[in-house]
C-alpha cells in the first residue's frame, strides 16, 4: 500500500486496540517508556508497549531459525534497539506526512521502532537480504503496520530507482558503513531539504571529519553530531545529521560494491 493510501487514524485505532497476545515481556516495555520519556521526551502509550513487546517475542522466536541480530536478551533489545532507535526522534523531529527511509534496516531498526512511534509518517525498509525481507513483511503484518513497506534491494540500486531517488525527508541508517561510503547510499535518497541520520560509535567524529570530500560532492553540509547515553551502555552512541542543500549528481550512487571499494 502507499503512503498516499496510508490512514494515519487507521493506525490510531490500531495501537488503541492492540491484538489480544500472551506476551511475558509487556512489563518490561515499561521500562523502556520511562526511560524513553527521561533521556529523549518520547511518549510511549500502554498500546505501544504492547507493540514493543509483541516485536521482542517476534525477534527472539525468528532469530532461533534466521539471524537477524546478535542481540538477544531481553535487556539488550530494549535498550540497545528498541531505546537506541527512539533516539532517532529525539535528534531529528518527525512530523505528520514525513517519509523516512531506513537504509540496510536488518531486522527493523530504527525504521519499525519510528514507525510504531509515529502512524502519521510513512517509513520504507530497505534491506538486501530475502530472509530479512521475509521477517520485516510478518512483523509488519502481525504489528498492523499500514505505515510501514519492506523493499527488497541494494541501497546502490534503490537510489537510482525513480520512484525513490530523492523521495525521502529523512533517510536513516545504522552500522551499515563508514559515513563516506554510507553517505553516498543516504543522500541519493533524500530531497533537498531533507536529512540523513547516520547512528554512529564513538569514531562518529573521526568518520565526519572523513566525509568532507563525500559531502561536496554529494550536496550535504554537517548539520550536527549528538551524544546519545544509553543506560548500561557504556560505549559511546551518537547521530549524525546531515542536511541535503543540493540535489546528488546523477552518476551517485555508483554500481553496486563501487562506494564500498572506491570510497569518495
Amino acid at each position: 500500500m502507499s503512503d498516499e493510501e496510508q490512514s494515519p487514524s487507521d493506525n490510531d485505532k490500531l495501537l488503541s486496540h492492540p491484538p489480544s497476545f500472551a506476551v511475558t515481556s509487556v512489563n518490561a516495555m515499561d521500562k523502556l517508556a520511562e526511560d524513553a520519556a527521561r533521556l529523549f521526551g518520547v511518549t510511549l502509550t500502554p498500546a505501544h508497549e504492547a507493540a514493543f513487546a509483541r516485536y521482542a517475542d517476534e525477534l527472539t522466536t525468528w532469530n532461533a531459525h534466521t539471524n537477524l541480530t546478535a542481540i538477544t536478551d531481553a535487556e539488550g533489545v530494549r535498550v540497545r534497539h528498541f531505546l537506541d532507535s527512539l533516539s532517532v526522534a529525539h535528534a531529528v523531529p518527525l512530523t505528520a506526512g514525513m517519509r523516512v527511509i531506513d537504509v540496510g534496516t536488518g531486522a527493523g531498526f530504527p525504521g519499525v521502532p519510528l514507525a510504531l512511534l509515529h502512524p502519521d509518517i510513512h517509513v520504507t525498509l530497505l534491506e538486501a537480504t530475502g530472509k530479512k525481507i521475509a521477517f520485516l513483511a510478518h512483523l509488519i503484518s502481525v504489528l498492523g503496520l499500514r505505515n510501514a513497506t519492506a523493499l527488497h534491494a541494494r541501497a546502490e540500486d534503490a537510489g537510482q530507482m525513480r520512484d525513490q531517488r530523492a523521495r525521502y525527508d529523512i533517510a536513516v541508517a545504522r552500522a551499515v558503513a563508514r559515513l563516506p561510503v554510507l553517505l553516498e547510499y543516504l543522500l541519493p535518497l533524500v530531497k533537498v531539504g531533507g536529512r540523513a541520520l547516520a547512528m554512529k560509535g564513538g569514531t562518529a567524529h573521526a568518520e565526519a571529519a572523513d566525509s568532507r570530500r563525500a559531502l561536496a560532492t554529494l550536496g550535504g553540509t554537517l548539520d550536527a553530531i549528538h551524544r546519545i547515553d544509553l543506560p548500561g551502555v557504556t560505549d559511546a552512541h551518537h547521530l549524525v545529521v546531515v542536511n541535503k542543500h543540493a540535489p546528488t549528481p546523477e552518476v551517485y550512487p555508483r554500481k553496486p560494491g563501487v562506494p564500498a571499494k572506491q570510497p569518495l
